[in-house]
């Protein structure tokens, strides 16, 4: 219900900004040779259409030529499906990889099915595995599947598990244990409402959500090997959807018969396993003696726990850490001068967009033209440079910046004082003091948002004539207010008006437009509705057929001009992340997926020794 959202929640989400809408809607896959199930298409991947552009550091530019011209030599085919093989001889595991968890005192839970922050989510992509994972390209490829199959009208997905798959504790690994995985992912006992959010496209969803069936009707294991999953309408997000770790694969009945004690042994299908947790202050990994690729190249994974990013960056400068930074927890502002021209740091466009959110079912702001003028009197250019001292990109568009589908343009709402004294005008208000009283509501305790939130109450009143009183509350008190507001935007003290943020669970327009913004979406806290923005989405949500996805962006597209206009969201920036990867670490790669930092192939990750 909440759109304060900084779970990879959900967020949930670092090499580059991706070059907008570069396309892959290959749907063939397999091995040479494979065969797909009758009336089928064979698929492999289906990709968040988006790769980085920017050049990495001078040091890795000849390893990168030589990949392109390997993967051009063997044909995207290969390079999409034959899964990970390793570029090099296989080494012994060697080294401990530190990595920083920055605003974390403690890890709590380690169950997919129970995510939590985004920062106490990244050991979960360490230690667990699904059927799919997104690779540094956030292309869609195989993980505890080597291939699958779509039916042709895009409801029917087949997954072909990989022969020998296991557990980190040796167990073997059956169709049957994700079809149980799923449904526990969903049951009333261990699930949340977004899980059904998530997953209502699977038959059956809704009913083992409501305690009425503890299995999925639509998810059956054909044989030891063989998965299938039906949905009931075609939905070209499903494969993208399956790379977020709620639809994790866990072993049957070990989380809740190890209790608390799990934390100190979970294990999955993952390429790490936990070998120690020290509470309150850090976790250590394994490598899986068992992983389906082979042994991690690194013998260890140190999670230390930072009670901020600055802490977190000063034991990077110490040499404490080897691994700083994710999409939602850089370098701090005020210390990206100490990273100028120094290889290990990188900054990339974080999968986040920060926005104001109106109660439309209130006045002032069930007006439209009310929505225009407090949108139009907003520089966000001013913003992002002086305010957020270039921290961030202005946002001129729902969907962040380099996000899939984003190669369609947008025409922006923008700056214009003028037209937003007009817009007011048209909304029956001679000036902005005739405006009923306005609050803008925003989270207390982050030093930016403060700023923000200053900052846009300047703008309106200097343009409108406008005076918002400023309400900072505690996180929690906003994310309740948030909830409040989806149950009853009517009530009295309903907010009218907050700044909040979203960021990417996975790489598609349907989970920020669809997921936000249709007017039956329980994260649609604002309850902004628009009948032809609704048919747009629905339509582009079930297109995932051969050459369709070009179409399926137009449609994103035409709806996300609607939003833009009317002013469903304003949009205010898009943060930039300075993220830090040791020189000595190799095989890490950072990317702006809801994951953020990535291992193509654990096997070939490396600690070497100090240059």
């Amino acid at each position: 219900m909440r759109h304060l959202h900084l779970t990879a929640t959900f967020a949930r989400r670092h090499a580059a900004p991706l070059a907008a809408g570069a396309s892959a809607v290959d749907k063939g896959c397999g091995p040479p040779g494979a065969q797909p199930g009758r009336g089928a298409t064979p698929v492999c991947h289906l990709s968040p259409h988006t790769r980085p552009h920017a050049p990495g550091p001078r040091r890795q530019a000849a390893s990168r030529l030589l990949l392109l011209i390997l993967a051009l030599a063997l044909g995207p085919l290969l390079v999409a499906c034959a899964g990970l093989r390793p570029e090099e001889p296989r080494r012994a595991p060697a080294g401990t990889l530190r990595w920083s968890l920055e605003g974390v005192s403690d890890i709590t839970r380690l169950d997919p099915a129970r995510l939590s922050g985004n920062q106490e989510n990244i050991p979960i992509y360490l230690i667990f595995g699904g059927l799919v994972r997104l690779n540094d390209r956030l292309e869609v490829i195989g993980d505890g599947a080597e291939r699958w199959n779509v039916s042709d009208d895009g409801t029917v997905y087949t997954f072909y598990l990989r022969p020998g798959l296991k557990y980190g504790d040796g167990s073997p690994v059956t169709a049957q244990h994700f079809a149980d995985a799923l449904a526990r992912t969903l049951a009333p006992a261990t699930g949340t409402e977004f899980a059904l959010t998530f997953l209502q496209n699977i038959i059956g969803a809704r009913e083992v959500r409501a305690g009425n069936a503890a299995s999925l009707a639509g998810v059956r294991a054909l044989d030891e090997r063989t998965l299938e999953i039906r949905l009931d309408s075609p939905r070209g997000y499903f494969l993208s959807q399956l790379t977020y770790a709620i639809t994790y694969l866990v072993p049957p009945g070990a989380i809740e018969a190890a209790g608390a004690a799990w934390l100190d042994r979970a294990f999955g299908t993952g390429p790490f396993r936990v070998a120690e947790r020290l509470p309150g202050q850090g976790l250590a990994l394994e490598g899986n003696p068992h992983y389906w690729a082979g042994l991690p190249g690194v013998e260890r994974v140190e999670f230390r726990f930072f009670p901020n990013t600055d802490a977190a960056f000063s034991a990077y400068q110490a040499g404490e850490v080897d691994v700083m930074g994710s999409v939602q927890a850089g370098v701090p502002a005020a210390r990206l001068a100490e990273t100028a021209n120094l290889p290990d740091f990188q900054t990339i466009s974080a999968p986040v967009a920060r926005y104001v959110g109106f109660n439309n079912t209130q006045p002032p702001f069930d007006n439209l033209y009310v929505r225009q003028a407090f949108a139009q009197a907003v520089d966000k250019e001013r913003l992002a440079a002086r305010v957020l001292e270039g921290s961030a990109t202005p946002a001129w568009r729902i969907l962040p910046a380099g996000f899939a589908g984003t190669r369609e343009a947008i025409a922006p709402l923008a700056f214009d004082p003028v037209g937003a004294r007009a817009a007011l005008g048209l909304a029956g208000y001679i000036s902005g003091a005739a405006l009923p009283p306005v609050t803008l509501t925003y989270e207390s305790g982050d030093a930016d948002l403060g700023r923000v939130a200053g900052e846009l109450q300047r703008f309106w009143r200097e343009s409108l004539g406008v005076d918002v009183r400023l309400d900072p509350v505690p996180r929690q008190t906003l994310i309740d207010r948030l909830d409040a507001l989806v149950v009853n935007p009517r009530a009295p003290d309903a907010m009218q008006m907050y700044l909040s943020v979203w960021g990417a669970d996975y790489p598609d327009p349907q989970n920020f437009l669809s997921l936000q913004l249709h007017s039956a979406s329980p994260y649609n806290n604002g309850r902004w509705t628009n009948a032809r923005f609704d048919a747009l989405v629905e339509e582009a949500d079930r297109m995932s057929g051969r050459g369709e996805q070009a179409e399926r962006f137009r449609l994103y597209r035409d709806a996300e001009q609607i939003a833009i206009n009317e002013v469903g969201w304003l949009p205010l920036y898009n943060p930039l992340v300075t993220l830090a990867i040791r020189p000595t670490v190799r095989g890490l790669t950072p990317t702006v997926s809801p994951q953020g930092i990535v291992a193509v192939d654990w096997t070939q990750v490396r600690v070497e020794e100090g240059q």
